[in-house]
């Protein structure tokens, strides 16, 4: 066997062959040995730098690592699906084609018998016999679905080169008999339950494809640290702490200024404003003064009576001050 040499893998393979009779296949395979060649021909890979194995309903193509992957790329994604279009405006219903893609690389080796042996080939293989694929197929009006290895987005896909819009390629996981495969697929993603591969993040170069690229991954919010031994268990927002046996209240109303305060007679024990002899405090009249009723004995607005005026009382007579005391001059006897 020969040294394993780098190549790029194209693969492409014929929707529902084995539902055709033996007329419509032969007539199948010849399209698709014509749509192969013309678009490797498109993209500048001539039969020199290319070998062919026939499957049937399939076929490979090994690829000599020089030719350009881009331009493969970009005729795979234009001119197939025109080339499809133009084939099936002239079959009939029963030999209509539609076409499954995989473009890969990976080291492969030739064997004495002229056969290909390396596991990035089996990979490609996988990839295109993978039910994700066929689904996507079924839901393509173009007729063709494009698949790409880790290895071919990771080196050229991600890049954005002309006519390779990154944007239109998602990650995919699909499974096979040798285990879950991450790859990439051009255009929507069919609902198969399969995994969709995660966010898209391109993986970090030199990896297999497990590894997200950095800031990937969404910052976890910091842990609450637990209180220490003996601390106060933290209180919710908006509560407030138990209150001592015999506190006040905080919402209690808060206790009247010193200014207003009022005697134990009933009386306020503030002086007058200057300017304004007898007239009492409207605290005094919160706390139930006795000025503010008219006393007995005495005629509301005569000489030694009382009356309001503008929530004030005044006391007429000599020696009416809001701080006389009671059985001093002025009051009725």
């Amino acid at each position: 066997m020969n040294d394993p040499v780098s190549r790029t893998m194209l693969l492409l393979d014929i929707e529902k062959y084995s539902d055709r009779d033996d007329v419509e296949q032969a007539y199948l395979r010849r399209v698709l040995y014509d749509i192969a060649d013309r678009a490797l021909e498109s993209a500048g890979v001539d039969e020199t730098l290319r070998r062919r194995a026939d499957r049937g309903d399939s076929v490979m193509e090994l690829i000599d690592a020089g030719a350009s992957v881009p331009a493969l790329l970009r005729t795979l994604l234009t001119e197939v699906p025109a080339q499809l279009h133009g084939y099936n405006r002239r079959a009939s219903s029963s030999a209509q084609i539609r076409l499954r893609g995989v473009v890969a690389d990976g080291y492969v080796a030739v064997d004495e018998h002229g056969g290909w042996v390396g596991s990035d080939l089996n990979h490609a293989c996988r990839l295109l016999d993978a039910p994700l694929l066929r689904a996507a197929l079924r839901e393509r009006d173009n007729g063709f679905a494009l698949c790409v290895s880790e290895g071919v987005h990771a080196g050229i896909v991600r890049h954005d080169h002309h006519g390779v819009r990154a944007a239109d390629f998602h990650p995919v996981t699909v499974t096979s008999k040798n285990g879950p495969l991450r790859a990439w697929l051009h255009g929507p993603v069919p609902d198969t339950g399969e995994d969709r591969g995660g966010t898209g993040e391109a993986p970090v170069p030199g990896t297999p494809g497990d590894v997200p690229a950095p800031g990937a991954s969404a910052a976890r919010p910091p842990a609450r640290e637990a209180p220490a031994p003996g601390a106060p268990a933290p209180q919710s927002p908006g509560t407030q702490p138990p209150r001592p046996p015999g506190a006040p209240s905080s919402t209690s109303a808060a206790a009247p200024p010193a200014s207003a305060a009022v005697s134990s007679a009933g009386t306020s024990t503030a002086s007058p404003a200057a300017g304004s002899p007898g007239t009492c405090t409207s605290a005094a009249r919160r706390a139930g003064s006795r000025d503010d009723v008219p006393e007995r004995g005495t005629r509301p607005g005569g000489p030694g009576g009382s009356r309001r005026s503008g929530g004030a009382v005044h006391r007429h007579g000599p020696g009416t001050g809001s701080g006389s005391l009671p059985g001093g001059p002025g009051r009725a006897a």
